[in-house]
């Protein structure tokens, strides 16, 4: 049997960008990415009260040490370097959220979630069907600066959109056509008496509130 090499990467297996893996009967219904500053001031709040007693701490010792000239032994130094592990860990986590902060990007379809994220660009994709739950988290710095955080939660593996503006709108829109999908696998339109409308099984872009509309023209489902 011969080898097909180009069906994976015709179907974009292999790329990283959204718009590559969306398919062609896949219409996208918003778009969104993080807020640079909520994103990268977390990451700097995050660890910060630790950072600051660790620092304080050690920048006694290395304050009367530094006193003492060359008495003090090289081994001392190397002591307090590696003892300063929170302090460069938590620069290294601000630093890698500068960089990864460009490569996030979340998009919702009329079929599923789609995630992009990391340093090392990864994808994730949450079908509505496995999603069980979905919620928003606010905190202080997310509420100064006008944004939020959605965590979804599907079967086999969880995602979070960092730091969208309006997230309480976009998570109901969310659960409501994660409810919809849902009752469209349990209960087909078929399976239904004519009394029954029905739930959407294909959604455009005028059918949610997302704000933004599809760049592509969509066409509501046929009953």
């Amino acid at each position: 049997m011969k080898e097909n090499k180009k069906y994976f990467s015709d179907n974009g297996m292999y790329s990283n960008n959204i718009e590559d893996v969306v398919k062609e009967d896949e219409n996208i219904l918003w778009q969104g990415e993080p807020k640079k500053s909520a994103y990268i001031l977390a990451a700097v709040f995050k660890m910060l009260p630790i950072v600051l007693f660790w620092l304080l701490c050690d920048g006694v010792f290395i304050y009367f040490l530094a006193t003492m000239g060359d008495e003090v032994p090289w081994f001392v130094w190397i002591f307090f370097a590696i003892h300063l592990a929170p302090v460069w860990i938590w620069i290294a986590n601000i630093i890698r959220c500068a960089v990864e902060v460009d490569n996030i990007r979340y998009a919702v379809t009329d079929k599923r979630v789609i995630v992009r994220s990391g340093v090392i660009i990864d994808l994730k994709f949450l079908y509505y069907t496995d999603i069980t739950n979905v919620r928003v988290r606010v905190g202080l710095i997310d509420r100064l600066l006008k944004v939020g955080d959605i965590y979804i939660t599907a079967e086999a593996q969880k995602a979070v959109l960092y730091d969208i503006a309006d997230p309480y709108r976009i998570a109901n829109e969310l659960q409501r056509i994660v409810q919809d999908i849902k009752n469209d696998t349990y209960y087909p339109n078929a399976l239904r008496p004519e009394s029954n409308p029905g739930y959407r099984t294909k959604y455009d872009a005028e059918a949610i509130d997302f704000g933004v509309k599809a760049d592509a023209p969509q066409t509501p489902p046929e009953d």
